[in-house]
């Protein structure tokens, strides 16, 4: 099994001769420091994509991705009804109304748990304001075209090996505590949206142990409204009180074998 990275919560799986892809974004902004440099039609030969939220920075590129291809979609409704009027046919479009839900994609199985976007603290929200500036009406019109919706979080089933993504940090003590009753074999945890998202990506190791956690979603992916994260008080934090938990950091575009 191969992973990539795709910058922000974007992640391509190969498996058993299949390619997934789960939040492909990659219309970075051009001062991003990331350096996307792939484009819709290099993963166009996807089978299946998997989308956490609606926000643009997680369902923008779909419609393009999937006119160059044959892949079908599983999203929320409400990213549903967005993908709908970018012209994605109905037919390719699986809307996942209920929690745990689950599909057979014949070389993996993907299922989907309920689960909740972070909530942007004070602190952080200033500090956006004043990157943004006059930039501020731009920015409100591309949230709004894009809404949230129930926000979701994948566990996906590969010969055996276990992997979980999440693509923002908003989950519950609950819903972690029951997906904690399943051995994870590899956690995607992003690191975005609050000044303390190391403590609470933290939590998510601490809760789900997994035998190995990537970091994701913490690259500075649309300049001046996103910045940067210091992912290294998470790393640390892991290394010294997670033992059985490896930690794997990952540029942007870099594949990986599991």
């Amino acid at each position: 099994m191969k992973l990539q990275w795709l910058g922000t919560a974007g992640v391509a799986v190969e498996a058993n001769d299949q390619l997934f892809l789960i939040d492909p974004y990659l219309s970075s902004h051009s001062q991003a420091l990331s350096g996307q440099k792939l484009h819709p039609e290099d993963i166009a030969q996807a089978g299946q994509i998997f989308i956490t939220h609606g926000h643009f920075d997680h369902l923008y590129d779909i419609p393009e991705i999937m006119s160059q291809g044959t892949a079908s979609v599983y999203c929320s409704e409400i990213a549903a009804s967005t993908l709908l009027r970018e012209g994605v046919n109905r037919r390719r479009i699986n809307a996942v109304a209920a929690d745990a839900y689950s599909v057979d994609c014949g070389g993996y199985r993907a299922q989907a748990f309920f689960s909740r976007h972070i909530k942007f603290d004070i602190p952080l929200i200033a500090r956006a304001l004043l990157r943004v500036g006059t930039k501020y009406r731009g920015l409100v019109k591309i949230v709004k075209a894009y809404p949230q919706g129930q926000v979701l979080s994948w566990r996906f089933t590969i010969n055996g090996y276990t992997m979980h993504h999440f693509g923002s940090g908003g989950s519950t003590p609950e819903e972690l505590s029951r997906l904690a009753a399943y051995p994870l074999d590899l956690l995607l945890v992003p690191l975005q949206g609050h000044t303390h998202i190391c403590d609470i990506a933290w939590e998510y190791v601490r809760v789900l142990q997994p035998r190995l956690v990537i970091p994701i979603h913490h690259d500075n992916f649309y300049p001046p409204v996103s910045e940067a994260v210091d992912i290294s008080p998470f790393v640390q934090k892991v290394r010294q009180n997670c033992p059985g938990t490896e930690v794997r950091l990952m540029s942007v575009n870099e594949k990986i074998t599991l």
